[in-house]
């Protein structure tokens, strides 16, 4: 694997993008994926807020609040949030420079500060979910003013409001799981219709391993679970990088599961190529380290090339 490759992927995680890798193994193939943690932007730091904050950030989306009022926008109402942001409400999404990849919920204190917010959001970049509360009464009532103001209906109706699943919520902590059921219902959609080819489970970005991969000139190798039978500790997807010393970051589960991989993969990183390691973890040894669950891993360990 070229290191080239790993500098796109991180250089595209920074951005906020997807990237895809193509892994060969013999006469297959493999595709691994790389979702970088969604950005949820909440407009408003009101009660409803507080729990779509706590839940999203469970969820691991990587949670901004925003609201214009200093009692509202701090961290001790939002100890989960990433970034609670202070400022007026188009100046903050001005500033947050919305990615097509986000979601963002309008959840201000009234309409007039949600037409602010979506006044701004609609004149560029659209994010991948927007959401706005409100009555479907209000909500149509500040449609027909943004329409008469030129913005198109057909973009005013991509809006997902009222906001939330329909679960008959009533309070906040139930309407902030609405809420946030909402969110992972588009995330899902949103990867279902993406994967026009099967790709490996794993699709985390572990920006610690890419950098290790990347910096430094020590020889390294990188470890990639392409198959799985039975129970496993690991999915596939899962990476690891080493060095010729031992050095690594990243995981494939642990345990006599790297072990027997792992002096491979330090041959490999002194003197390239790659192999398909085969691990067996129904043994007397996988069941020492409490992993006999007839389980069986494919890993392909590829020397990064400089």
């Amino acid at each position: 694997m070229k290191i080239e490759t790993l500098k796109q992927i991180t250089a595209a995680s920074e951005r906020g993008e997807t990237s895809y890798l193509e892994l060969a193994a013999g006469n297959d193939f493999y595709c691994r994926k790389f979702v970088p943690r969604e950005r949820l932007i909440v407009l408003g730091g009101g009660h409803i807020s507080q729990p779509v904050c706590r839940i999203a950030s469970m969820l691991d989306f990587a949670v901004t609040v925003v609201d214009d009022r200093p009692m509202f926008a701090n961290y001790e109402r939002f100890p989960d949030a990433e970034n609670v942001i202070c400022e007026a409400f188009r100046k903050a999404i001005q500033e947050l420079h919305i990615r097509e990849n986000d979601y963002v919920c309008v959840i201000t204190r009234g309409h007039q500060w949600d037409g602010e917010c979506l006044r701004e959001i609609l004149s560029g970049q659209m994010p991948s979910y927007l959401g706005m509360i409100g009555s479907r009464r209000r909500v149509k009532g500040l449609y027909d003013v943004l329409q008469k103001e030129g913005f198109s209906r057909t973009l005013l109706e991509s809006i997902h409001s009222p906001i939330g699943l329909s679960i008959q919520a009533v309070t906040p902590a139930e309407i902030g799981v609405s809420i946030c059921a909402e969110l992972i219902a588009h995330r899902r959609s949103a990867v279902a219709k993406a994967d026009e080819s099967p790709v490996l489970e794993q699709t985390d970005v572990n920006r610690k391993m890419l950098d290790f991969a990347i910096h430094g000139d020590t020889p390294k190798a990188i470890m990639t679970v392409i198959g799985t039978k039975g129970s496993t500790p690991a999915p596939t997807g899962a990476m690891m990088v080493i060095d010729v010393l031992g050095e690594n970051r990243g995981t494939i589960g642990g345990g006599c599961s790297e072990a027997e991989v792992i002096s491979l993969a330090r041959r490999i990183a002194a003197e390239g190529g790659s192999e398909i390691a085969h691990i067996d973890m129904t043994n007397e040894a996988a069941a020492q380290e409490g992993m006999a669950c007839g389980g069986i891993m494919e890993v392909l360990v590829e020397a990064i090339e400089r």
